[in-house]
């Protein structure tokens, strides 16, 4: 009998889950956009927006975008026709961010990891010696690709272009770690850096951010690609309100920012975010292993120390992904995310792979539902699975 009735969950990895709070901040009639209190609302939320990236000192512009505008605007600000950049890629996104690269008239480079693979900083640091004359523009790389659940190393991206002297910025895609994963955007010593609302800020799609330091400032005055929409100058020193958005500012989407940062800076504190996703995602990582020794089912990324706290990816054998998530939908109320970029060419990836999305609004009673209801499917559809691995999850959320 199904059992699906009640509050659906989706655990996707985004858009995540909304809390009530911020559904509630939109559902007002629309303000005066030029009155005081609405520009001090939104004023507001630039040092908040800092906060989570921990540089005080970065501009930031938000774009009514989702995260495929945010990386063709920050593209489009540092660079000019022709420029080179090197893309560090082990997924999905990596390899399309470098997609925008190339449609923007960039000459792209590779150096391509594998899906969830570490990133070969040798490989980096030899590419980085050769280019003598400063040719490569940009590094870029994706904190956590969320088609595989991988998290990278960005402090060690800096550390190996700190070790050649090499001038070429770093840009960071952190759509699926802001909120969930610790990022230092100053200490990191990150030029660029962009985010989009609908993961770990807990508000609808639609808004983009891109945050820039003094050294991408100065690549936008050689930039030559910039169009009016586009430009991060007046959105980060706008001579004029409206300039922040480009014109009509996007209303009842930045009351739901304001009222997520208010529950994730100053009530809950990013720190306490921070380890609030650590322990959720290793409650999943310990039910998965159990799970794994006697099963079909395993974790896309094997080393631990390399896994997003923000979103796992699960391969699995034939068509197991598929029925699984198909079951849950139908009979346990809980979407997961089909797989993503990462299977065999002659297998689709939502057959073999399915991914959970734990980010921005959850908590023990949420993930843990999402974990007995999966290890019910097992059991309902005959899928191999090692037995305990809901006990083990438990363990994991009682001795936090």
């Amino acid at each position: 009998m199904p059992l699906a009735a009640g509050r659906h969950h989706v655990a996707i990895p985004g858009p995540s889950v909304m809390p009530d709070r911020v559904l509630r901040a939109m559902h007002r009639p629309a303000p005066d956009i030029y009155s005081a209190e609405f520009a001090e609302m939104v004023h507001g939320l630039y040092p908040d927006l800092l906060a989570v990236a921990r540089d005080t000192e970065a501009n930031v512009a938000i774009y009514i975008a989702n995260g495929h505008g945010a990386w063709e605007a920050a593209l489009i600000n540092v660079l000019a026709q022709g420029d080179r950049v090197l893309v560090l890629s082990s997924g999905h996104f990596a390899r399309g961010w470098a997609g925008v690269a190339r449609a923007l008239g960039a000459q792209v480079e590779v150096i391509d990891a594998g899906p969830g693979g570490a990133l070969p900083l040798d490989r980096l640091e030899a590419r980085l010696r050769e280019d003598r004359h400063g040719a490569i523009r940009a590094i870029l790389c994706v904190h956590v690709d969320t088609s595989n659940g991988v998290r990278n190393d960005v402090a060690a991206v800096r550390a190996a272009m700190d070790a050649t002297g090499h001038p070429a910025l770093l840009m960071v895609d952190c759509i699926a770690s802001l909120g969930c994963e610790r990022f230092e955007m100053a200490d990191w010593g990150v030029d660029v850096m962009l985010a989009a609302s609908q993961k770990g800020l807990m508000t609808p799609p639609g808004l983009g951010f891109v945050f820039f330091g003094a050294r991408a400032a100065e690549a936008r005055l050689r930039a030559d690609r910039v169009t009016p929409y586009w430009d991060w100058q007046p959105r980060a020193a706008p001579e004029m309100f409206y300039q922040l958005f480009g014109g009509t500012a996007p209303t009842h989407h930045l009351y739901a920012l304001r009222e997520a940062l208010t529950m994730l800076v100053h009530e809950e504190g990013i720190e306490s975010a921070l380890a609030r996703h650590a322990v959720l995602a290793r409650a999943l990582w310990a039910a998965a292993e159990i799970w794994s020794r006697a099963g079909a089912l395993e974790i896309a990324v094997a080393d631990p120390s390399r896994r997003s706290h923000s979103v796992t990816a699960f391969r699995t054998e034939g068509d197991h992904g598929t029925r699984l998530r198909e079951w849950l939908a139908a009979h346990a109320g809980v979407t997961l995310g089909i797989g993503l970029g990462n299977a065999p060419p002659d297998t689709p990836d939502w057959h073999r792979l399915f991914r959970i999305g734990h980010m921005g609004h959850l908590n023990a009673h949420m993930l843990l539902g999402v974990l007995g209801s999966l290890q019910a499917g097992m059991v309902a559809l005959g899928i191999p699975h090692g037995a305990g691995g809901l006990d083990a999850a438990a363990a994991v959320c009682a001795g936090s």
